[in-house]
């Protein structure tokens, strides 16, 4: 995912650079799943493996990294935290709406402004209540229903809406966890990350396969073998990126940076087909996003 940091001045259009090629990585991931897909394999499989092989390449980089993890207690909540962002929001972006499950999943300035509160014991300024004050305004016209009060009240209605409120909570803790474990070695920070989507994915696949409620992974196939390949190269860049790019720009402007994730997977959802605009999105989603951007600018 995308641990927020800040380092030495310099290099400022090659950071933002890098950091806009991560949103991007991020914003079009939709894509691929849904083309993993089409091959049969569920986006839960498609994640475990994806995460099992961005976790192997950092256990061949540094080795050092597994004894980290394993004696830090604290590490293991990201495990968990990340691991059910990443399942959470690949399911959703696969068979729901894009525009909404993006949307949706970017409450996460709400969930963070209450998760600080309760783990970093950080106070509870105007401002905080002014970006949850947005996020919430914003998530009720996205979830206002079409036939009004009358056809109930504004939540998720459906699966893919209850995986993007879902993996937005837990990106929130995620991004919180980080900030209190700043201090751990990022090499561990990323094992734990990437370990996560592994685990957590993968058990909850399992667990649905054995019932019966999602396919069994496919035969080998050279394409979506090859598929689950090119993503975790992609993830594992886009991770990198966010590392240089966040060492070199103050964590605000990283995270202002950040939300044109939205417009990635808005835009190029709308354009193929995989999401719709209305009136009520557009205006829930840019207090959603003016949420997140004041979120970047404390």
């Amino acid at each position: 995912m995308r641990p927020a940091g800040s380092g030495p001045s310099g290099g400022k259009g090659w950071a933002v650079a890098a950091l806009a090629l991560n949103a991007l990585a991020w914003g079009l991931s939709w894509w691929p799943f849904r083309a993993l897909q089409a091959q049969g394999l569920h986006p839960l499989w498609a994640t475990a493996l994806i995460y099992t092989l961005a976790a192997a390449v950092i256990t061949a980089w540094r080795p050092a990294a597994w004894p980290q993890l394993l004696h830090t207690r604290s590490l293991w909540m990201l495990v968990l935290a990340s691991g059910t962002t990443n399942a959470a929001f690949n399911w959703g972006v696969t068979v729901g709406d894009v525009v909404r499950v993006v949307l949706l999943f970017y409450l996460m300035p709400l969930w963070a402004v209450l998760l600080a509160r309760w783990l970093l014991h950080e106070p509870l300024t105007l401002r905080a209540g002014l970006r949850v004050g947005l996020a919430l305004c914003g998530a009720l016209i996205v979830l206002w229903p079409r036939g009004g009060p009358a056809d109930g009240l504004p939540l998720p209605r459906s699966l893919p809406e209850w995986l993007a409120v879902l993996g937005g909570f837990t990106f929130a803790l995620n991004n919180v966890l980080l900030r209190r474990e700043s201090h751990q070695p990022e090499a561990a920070r990323a094992l734990a990350m990437f370990l996560g989507g592994a685990v957590v994915a993968g058990a909850l696949a399992a667990l649905l396969a054995a019932q019966g409620t999602i396919p069994a992974p496919p035969a080998p196939g050279a394409g979506w073998l090859l598929g689950c390949v090119a993503l975790a190269t992609a993830f594992l860049a886009g991770n990198l990126a966010l590392q240089f790019g966040a060492a070199h720009l103050p964590a605000h402007v990283t995270a202002v940076v950040m939300i044109t994730e939205v417009l990635f997977a808005s835009a190029s959802a709308v354009w193929l087909g995989a999401g719709e605009l209305s009136a009520g999105l557009v205006v829930g989603g840019l207090l959603i996003v003016a949420a997140a951007v004041l979120s970047g600018l404390d």
